[in-house]
């Protein structure tokens, strides 16, 4: 079980983006993460005819990586880590490691 899942809402610990929050948009494979509205970035593109693309500057959101982020805790209004723990009925479930609540209610 991944510790944080797509439609989370996060809040970036390090880097340019420190202190914003976003909702995950996408979990990639090499422990990155896609949050909306952060860590974008300007890219020059070609025009392409056959397409109907018109050329210039784009933003375009860029992957973080997954240690950087933390799951906001609406109790304690901060990121949070998360844990995992096995519920009686066999299940798994995260929680958070300040509060000993349950992420997925």
């Amino acid at each position: 079980m991944k510790k944080i899942k797509k439609g989370d809402d996060v809040v970036v610990r390090t880097g340019k983006d420190k202190g914003k929050s976003g909702r995950v948009a996408q979990v990639l494979k090499n422990s990155k993460v896609l949050i909306e509205g952060i860590n974008k970035v300007f890219k020059t593109q070609k025009p392409n005819p056959n397409t109907g693309e018109s050329g210039g500057i784009i933003s375009k959101e860029m992957p973080v990586d997954i240690s950087n982020v933390g799951i906001y805790n609406p109790v304690t209004k901060k990121a949070d880590r998360v844990g995992i723990r096995i519920l009686e009925d066999g299940t798994k479930a995260r929680y958070f490691k300040s509060t000993n609540e349950l992420v997925d209610l």
